[in-house]
């Protein structure tokens, strides 16, 4: 619902800045300096505004739920909430186990970014020296998030593990930081026991 409210919007906000670019600003200037051309604003004009204005409302307004509704993954996300039925290793082996199985690449992708109050802070910071803690919080959330994402696709597959872990980030825009854990999910054979005189 969210999403489609947000799909509405932005589709709103298109609309109307295009007529106001194509149409508002061509007949504002064919009228600026046309001394008998009076009245009130033509509809379509104030059409063109209620869309562009209502659009970046309603879009506001979506993207504002939406992050309350991350802001509760998030809070569920923490380090001491990690999943424990998926061994993450950023080794080609488990000490003790074989590999009985690969199941291929599992990946867990996230694009990161903080408000812009934040980013300012961090603007006085950089002035100032010192570490930019705003940044190393987002990415912290972002590292988790990723990784979360990487083991629940690993569990789906069934897998009992990721091995070779990695994590690779880029600056998409501004300060917003795309984050991607990758590494490949197997199958591992059973833990010894300790009767087993190979053990």
């Amino acid at each position: 619902m969210v999403k489609g409210l947000r799909l509405v919007g932005s589709v709103a906000f298109v609309l109307g800045f295009l007529a106001l670019i194509f149409a508002g600003v061509p007949w504002y200037v064919s009228v600026v300096d046309n001394p008998q051309v009076g009245g009130p604003l033509p509809w379509w004009f104030r059409a063109a505004v209620y869309l562009f204005l209502g659009g970046v409302a309603v879009v506001l307004v979506s993207v504002a739920a939406e992050q309350g509704l991350r802001r509760r993954e998030a809070r569920e996300l923490d380090d001491s909430a990690e999943p424990t039925d998926v061994l993450l290793q950023n080794t080609d082996r488990v000490p003790g186990r074989e590999v009985t199985h690969a199941l291929g690449l599992v990946e867990g992708h996230t694009i990161y970014a903080i408000w812009l109050g934040k980013d300012i802070s961090a603007l006085v910071r950089l002035i100032l020296g010192g570490e930019l803690t705003e940044y190393t919080e987002m990415m912290g959330k972002a590292r988790a998030l990723a990784r979360h994402r990487m083991a629940a696709r690993a569990r789906e597959l069934g897998a009992d593990a990721v091995l070779n872990v990695r994590y690779m980030t880029t600056s998409v825009v501004g300060t917003a930081a795309e984050l991607l854990a990758y590494g490949t999910a197997v199958k591992l054979s059973p833990p010894p026991t300790s009767d087993d005189p190979t053990a």
